[in-house]
C-alpha cells in the first residue's frame, strides 16, 4: 500500500482533501443511477443545443447516494459555477436575496437539504425560480412597496433526504425533473471501491474489495468510509508497512468498528435485539423501542430502521415493528422460541 501524499491533477490526495479527490468529475466515472444520469444528460444536452441554461433539479434520496456529487458533476460537465449552501443557512429573506443577486449569468445555485428552508424564504424563491426576479418589500404598513429586481438566468439544483418536506408549490417548480436516487448494488459498491483504492492508491485484493462492499449498506459514502478506515488499520497494525491488503485484513478493521458481516452496526443490533428479546419479536410501537433504546424516534425510524427493512429483517405492520425470521436467524435465537414468546 503506498502513500496517498501523491498529487492527481495537481491536488493533494491529503485526508482533508479525500471526498473532493474521490469525487467522479465525468459522466462515466459516475457509477450507478444510470436512469437519473441518462435523463439528466438529455437535459443538459438539449439546454446547450438550445444556447439556454439546464432547467432547475431536485435530487431526493437517503443520505450517501450521491445527491451532491451529481450537482458537482452538473456544473463540471456544463463549465459553470456552483455556489453552495443549504436550507438551514438560509435564514432570512435578505439572505436569499444576497446570494441571488451575487449569481452571474448561467450559474448553477446548489441548496442542499432544501426541506428545511424557512417558509418566507421559501415563497421568494418561488417568482425567482419561475420569473427570474426578486420581489423585495420596502418599509413597513401602507408606506411599504415592492421593488422587483431582474435575476441572471441560473440554475437551480436542491437536495432533500425527505423529499415529503418539500412543499408541492415547491417540488412543481423544479421544471427539469425530481429524480430519486436508488441504493446500490454490492456490485456497484463494489466498483466504486476499486476506483477509489486506486485514487487512494490502496491496492486490494478481490474478496477484500467484496468484504467491503457486502458490508457497505448499498452506499457508496459508507463504503469510502470503511476503505479509509481499512486503510488506517493495516497502516497501524503493519508499521506503515506495504502489499495487498487482504479479505482478513478488511475484516478484523471493520469487526473494530462494530460492523458485523451485513453491515449492522451496534444500534442495528441493539434495536433488533430489545424487539426479540425484551418484546418478543412485536408487534411494537415505535415509541416503545425508542424510549427502550434512550434513542430520538427520528433516529430510529430515519436511520436505523430503513436499512433493517431493505434486508428483510424488519417488517412495520398496523400493529407496530415485527422481527422476521431472518432477524432471528442472524442474531442466533430461536426461531421457536421467540414465536411462543408472541403467544
Amino acid at each position: 500500500m503506498s502513500s496517498t501524499k501523491s498529487k492527481k491533477n495537481g491536488e493533494k490526495t491529503d485526508d482533508s482533501f479525500l471526498d473532493q479527490t474521490l469525487r467522479p468529475t465525468r459522466w462515466n466515472e459516475y457509477i450507478g443511477q444510470k436512469h437519473i444520469k441518462d435523463n439528466v444528460k438529455i437535459l443538459l444536452d438539449a439546454a446547450s443545443g438550445r444556447g439556454h441554461i439546464p432547467e432547475h433539479i431536485l435530487f431526493y434520496g437517503p443520505p450517501g447516494l450521491g445527491k451532491t456529487t451529481l450537482a458537482h458533476l452538473i456544473a463540471h460537465e456544463t463549465g459553470r459555477q456552483m455556489k453552495i449552501t443549504s436550507g438551514p443557512a438560509i435564514e432570512k429573506v435578505g439572505d436569499l436575496a444576497s446570494i441571488l443577486t451575487n449569481l452571474t449569468s448561467g450559474d448553477i445555485l446548489f441548496i442542499d437539504e432544501i426541506h428545511r428552508l424557512n417558509k418566507m424564504v421559501e415563497e421568494i424563491l418561488y417568482p425567482a425560480m419561475e420569473s427570474g426576479v426578486l420581489d423585495i418589500i420596502i418599509g413597513k404598513g401602507p408606506s411599504a412597496r415592492t421593488i422587483q429586481l431582474d435575476l441572471p438566468p441560473f440554475t437551480l439544483i436542491a437536495a432533500t433526504t425527505r423529499v415529503a418536506l418539500v412543499s408541492s408549490p415547491l417540488r412543481s417548480r423544479f421544471s427539469g425533473g425530481v429524480f430519486r436516487l436508488e441504493f446500490y448494488s454490492n456490485e456497484e459498491i463494489g466498483k466504486i471501491v476499486d476506483r477509489s483504492s486506486k485514487l487512494l492508491e490502496i491496492e486490494l485484493e478481490e474478496e477484500a474489495l467484496k468484504e467491503i462492499a457486502k458490508r457497505s449498506r448499498f452506499t457508496p459514502r459508507t463504503a469510502n468510509y470503511f476503505l479509509k478506515r481499512v486503510r488506517d488499520f493495516a497502516q497501524v497494525s503493519q508499521n506503515g508497512g506495504g502489499g495487498k491488503l487482504d479479505k482478513k485484513m478488511v475484516k478484523d478493521a471493520l469487526n473494530m468498528l462494530a460492523i458485523d458481516d451485513i453491515g449492522l452496526n451496534t444500534s442495528d443490533r441493539k434495536f433488533l435485539e430489545i424487539l426479540i428479546d425484551k418484546f418478543g419479536g412485536g408487534p411494537v410501537g415505535i415509541k416503545t423501542i425508542a424510549a427502550a433504546m434512550s434513542e430520538e424516534e427520528a433516529t430510529v425510524e430515519e436511520v436505523i430502521e430503513p436499512y433493517l427493512i431493505q434486508l428483510g429483517l424488519l417488517e412495520r405492520t398496523a400493529r407496530g415493528r415485527v422481527a422476521t425470521n431472518k432477524a432471528y436467524e442472524h442474531l442466533g435465537f430461536d426461531i421457536k422460541g421467540g414465536q411462543e414468546k408472541l403467544l
